[in-house]
């Protein structure tokens, strides 16, 4: 019977994979959301530790905790009462994921390969900004540091090891090339044509560096007109900056728009909207949406899931390197979970007592043997023995167990180990392994 492991990690995931995106819309947080439901999270004594992931693509909840059972119906329960949806559809959509697998997927998020766009530049961005996020407001440490600190250097050596990332590429890049391919359709191409673009966040800074790229002439209308200005100086200021209260007016004027704000309701609507004799290809970049489903002729509306087509033609080209990038993410998995079985302090501070108590005997064996101690004294001065190096390892004890408990401990319990030559193999004593039913 396999024993159980004091802290597993479990991933609870609403994605494009497996959740469209009017359901992902009805699921997504804002930035002032996210702390108030995490620590909504953390009030259930099985978790002890979360991080929350929210991009275009995906809604994904992190954590460490000791009964799945419990955590995952806690889990439902917050995610149901904070977005208003029923409890049984939540458990019915929720892909959850323990264990070895939930790594797995976590290092396979950081290094892009779970993206909608495979080998796209923001994700591990994103997922350092969620996880600092809850680091500094107290919802995770030490098991979501390791966690995090070997996701990244995993998706680091993805990029290091493969040219999967050797083009930039994005959701933005991706939907830049499919209004050239509308474009082209109609004997257009992107080169001096005028573009909208509403957003001057990531991803509308991604869009304009890909429209700039393809000599757009970009105008860009921003709600902080800071910000706008910002972005323009990026790009020698040939941007033309417009007025957030003038949108209205800008949305009949352009055939191409890209839209990428971080606004929790749709700041195109229909009412906005005007009739015209011109084919027009608007790009919805945002979660929640930016435009309604506007249904009017010659006005084609596409969000990130439309980009289906250009992303197939993306993995394919990177299909190779996406087999080469999955090797090194098992590689890693195994890595992380025999690196944690080496990091429990219990087992290196008795092997330090050992390593004490086996010297302390030994030489007092020597000096009995050589004359230096008559043989009726050894019991007695063993037992001083003993005591003088249970007061000398006191205080290290009680410091070490207290980095132990610490998310920057990790390199102290290495460095002991160092000092003392304590193998991993001594300390690995317990199995850390996965429970066979990891996918529910």
């Amino acid at each position: 019977m396999q024993e159980k492991m004091e802290v597993q990690y479990m991933v609870v995931s609403f994605s494009h994979k497996n959740v469209d995106i009017t359901t992902r819309e009805k699921l997504s947080f804002s930035q002032e959301e996210i702390v108030p439901f995490l620590q909504e999270i953390n009030v259930c004594d099985s978790i002890r530790e979360s991080v929350l992931l929210c991009t275009c693509n995906r809604v994904e909840l992190y954590v460490s905790m000791i009964d799945k059972k419990r955590a995952k119906q806690h889990i439902y329960e917050c995610f149901a009462t904070h977005k208003n949806i029923a409890l049984e559809d939540i458990e019915n959509i929720a892909l959850v994921r323990l264990n070895q697998y939930a790594i797995y997927h976590i290092f396979s998020v950081a290094s892009s390969l779970d993206s909608l766009v495979i080998g796209e530049t923001q994700i591990t961005g994103q997922l350092k900004l969620a996880y600092k996020l809850a680091f500094d407001n107290a919802l995770c440490a030490k098991d979501m540091t390791r966690l995090m600190h070997f996701a990244f250097k995993c998706a680091a050596s993805v990029r290091k090891e493969t040219d999967i990332s050797a083009h930039s590429v994005s959701v933005a890049s991706t939907a830049v090339r499919m209004a050239e391919q509308k474009l082209a359709l109609c004997n257009k191409t992107l080169e001096n044509l005028p573009i909208l673009v509403i957003g001057s966040g990531e991803m509308g800074r991604l869009a304009c560096k890909h429209l700039h790229n393809a000599n757009a002439q970009i105008t860009l209308v921003s709600r902080t007109k800071e910000n706008a200005h910002k972005l323009a100086l990026e790009f020698d200021s040939c941007i033309n900056i417009e007025s957030w209260e003038h949108l209205e007016q800008l949305l009949g004027e352009y055939e191409v728009l890209f839209s990428a704000t971080s606004a929790p309701n749709c700041i195109i609507q229909s009412h906005m909207v005007q009739a015209s004799p011109k084919q027009r290809w608007w790009f919805d970049l945002a979660l929640p949406r930016d435009i309604e489903n506007i249904q009017m002729d010659n006005l084609d509306i596409f969000c990130v899931d439309d980009l289906e087509e250009i992303v197939q033609e993306h993995k394919n080209a990177r299909e190779e390197s996406a087999k080469k990038a999955q090797k090194i993410l098992e590689q890693y998995s195994v890595e992380f979970f025999r690196w944690l079985q080496t990091l429990g302090i219990d087992p290196v501070i008795k092997h330090i007592r050992y390593l004490a108590k086996a010297s302390a005997l030994k030489e007092l064996d020597r000096a009995v043997k050589k004359g230096f101690l008559p043989a009726e004294y050894q019991q007695n001065v063993e037992k001083i023995l003993h005591g003088a190096f249970n007061t000398f390892l006191h205080q290290p004890t009680i410091r070490l167990k207290q980095a132990s408990e610490n998310p920057q401990g990790d390199p102290i319990i290495e460095a002991m180990k160092n000092v003392f030559d304590i193998s991993d193999d001594v300390v690995m004593l317990h199995s850390y392994k996965c429970e066979k039913d990891t996918i529910f």
